[in-house]
């Protein structure tokens, strides 16, 4: 279950469909970037396609010797633009591959226009989301609720994508599903309506043991996403903002031209794919050992060049010479601006604490922490506001609970009023109230045992004593042990032997840290091979911009109105 080679091979299968030639790639605006995600540029040009283009674009040439290779979504505007198009066609054949299912009226309506019957072939290429690692997919939908319940638009389009992925990765799974949410009981019902509906599609070889599809909630475990990360996928994300793989540096002091955005794709970055669940300490060491590497290689080569077979064997090599000139110039700039900004805001402090907080069930020693660093100058609003956020979820029903006082502070430290209303509004989208799980405190005798042993031997890691969640249902879920009355199958039959293939599903977003926890368990249990998607794939700042999206008024005093996109959402 490889959600990268899925979309490559839909996208080369196109491509060699088409037969030799010239040809042009005609994509939308999502499509684009499923298409960026998992083939370079220069890959896709080696297979003879010369131009890359919108298909909303207005200003297109007419360009008869081109083959067009159409890779939409198989929305209204698309068809209506593709309609147009055929009507007057720029280009010489066209074959058209739509993302997911589309309806035969719309079918119909495309062989109406294609009078020139310059149409060769109308296919569905089931590859209709964000490939992101090989386990983990993204649909890059950001607020994807409107208080408790979806946006409608935003259920189809998750629907679809789930479907996509089902149908790419050919499964057809038994579906379970988070009964304390509303969202992930409906988004499981659409699921299981299209695979009823679509029948033939879903007919796959049947399996021993089928797939499982979990449907989940980002609600139940809200801890997560507020946490700084210290492995280099998540840290890049947390700190910098990872977006369809491209980094935004241009605010980086002093960068030059060439680095201000850069690409990270373990696809194509060996270094990159070798370390990005690796944490910051080793990367420090590794990056010295790359720059050695190279140093080397450089002196050789320009030691090398008095005789004309020197010069060629340089030339020859030259562009695996500049490759690597550039990951070490684009790997150490992003590493020396995590260092960067590591030192500046004090995270190595913030995340202390956060990790107390998250991990630990000492109120009087958090709440004096917390104290400490809202006075420290060099932490940010947002890490602020983050621990007070952290704080408000572990202790919300403690009963020397110091909110008020931790509010004030952040006040009087000049945090913004829309992050001080976020507090509030964080605990009213994954409070107590709202959670299934027992996210802080451990019940069965097991995980006290588990606890309190960890607490003897002290931590390997200060900043990595966290493990998602999602750690303790997948494994719950692995060892047959994951409780029917909190996860539910839909419809009467259930599973009778443990999952071996686990797709899991987080509405409201999933995060790297998670992402790694699911690359942990991939490699750790044979037998057993787990996807994670998300609607998004969040970082902090993103995971507030959910809650804020989702119209959540915090209840307190302090918070009584976040203003939502629009207030009465709820």
């Amino acid at each position: 279950m490889n959600v990268v080679f899925a979309v490559k091979q839909y996208i080369s299968k196109m491509i060699e469909d088409s037969g030799p030639g010239m040809k042009v790639l005609l994509m939308d605006k999502e499509t684009t970037g499923i298409v960026s995600m998992v083939y370079t540029q220069s890959e896709i040009l080696q297979k003879e396609v010369y131009l890359f283009e919108r298909l909303d674009s207005q200003n297109r040439e007419v360009m008869k010797h081109l083959k067009a290779i159409c890779f939409l979504r198989p929305t209204k505007e698309n068809v209506d633009y593709l309609i147009q198009e055929l009507r007057r066609p720029k280009y010489s054949v066209y074959f058209i591959y739509f993302s997911n299912v589309i309806s035969k009226s719309d079918v119909k309506s495309l062989a109406e226009a294609d009078e020139q019957e310059v149409v060769t072939e109308v296919q569905e290429f089931y590859g209709d989301y964000i490939a992101v690692n090989p386990h983990l997919f993204s649909l890059n939908i950001l607020g994807c609720c409107q208080g408790r319940n979806w946006d409608p638009a935003q259920l189809s389009r998750t629907t679809q994508g789930l479907t996509a992925l089902l149908l790419s990765l050919k499964k057809c799974p038994m579906i379970r599903y988070q009964l304390s949410s509303e969202a992930a009981k409906r988004l499981a019902e659409c699921v299981k309506q299209v695979i009823t509906k679509e029948y033939e599609l879903f007919e796959f070889r049947r399996t021993e043991v089928p797939p499982l599809l979990l449907v989940l909630d980002r609600c139940d475990d809200t801890v997560t996403p507020l946490l700084d990360q210290w492995t280099y996928q998540a840290m890049v994300h947390e700190l910098l903002g990872i977006n369809n793989n491209r980094i935004d540096l241009s605010r980086v002091p002093g960068i030059s031209k060439d680095l201000r955005e850069v690409v990270l794709s373990a696809e194509n970055d060996e270094f990159y794919a070798n370390n990005m669940y690796l944490n910051f300490a080793e990367i420090g060491s590794n990056i010295k050992n790359l720059m050695e590497d190279f140093q080397k290689k450089k002196q050789k080569e320009q030691q090398k060049l008095e005789s004309i077979a020197d010069m060629k064997a340089f030339v020859e090599n030259y562009p695996q010479f500049k490759k690597m000139s550039g990951t070490v110039s684009k790997h150490v700039t992003v590493v020396g601006e995590l260092s960067r900004l590591v030192s500046e805001r004090n995270l190595l402090e913030v995340s202390e604490v956060e990790q107390e907080l998250a991990c630990q069930n000492d109120h009087s020693s958090a709440l004096q922490n917390v104290k400490r660093l809202l006075q420290n100058p060099r932490v940010t609003e947002l890490d602020a506001a983050r621990l007070v956020m952290l704080y408000a979820l572990h202790y919300e029903r403690h009963s020397s609970n110091s909110l008020p006082g931790l509010m004030v502070d952040l006040r009087n430290k000049g945090v913004s009023e829309k992050y001080r209303k976020l507090v509030s509004a964080v605990v009213e989208y994954g409070g107590k109230r709202v959670r299934g799980s027992d996210l802080f405190s451990p019940k069965d005798a097991v995980a006290i045992t588990k606890q309190f042993l960890k607490g003897l031997k002290g931590v390997e890691n200060v900043y990595t004593q966290h493990q998602p969640f999602l750690h303790e249902t997948l494994d719950h879920l692995i060892k047959g042990k994951l409780k029917e009355t909190q996860y539910p199958y839909l419809g009467p039959s259930t599973l009778r032997d443990r999952p071996q293939d686990i797709i899991v599903f987080v509405i409201g977003g999933a995060t790297y840290e998670e992402a790694l926890t699911v690359y942990n368990l991939n490699r750790t249990t044979p037998g057993v091979r787990i996807v994670l998607g998300g609607t998004t794939v969040h970082n902090t700042k993103s995971f507030l911009e959910e809650v804020l999206a989702s119209g959540l008024h915090g209840r307190s005093k302090e918070g009584s109105q976040v203003t939502a996109r629009s207030a009465s959402r709820r």
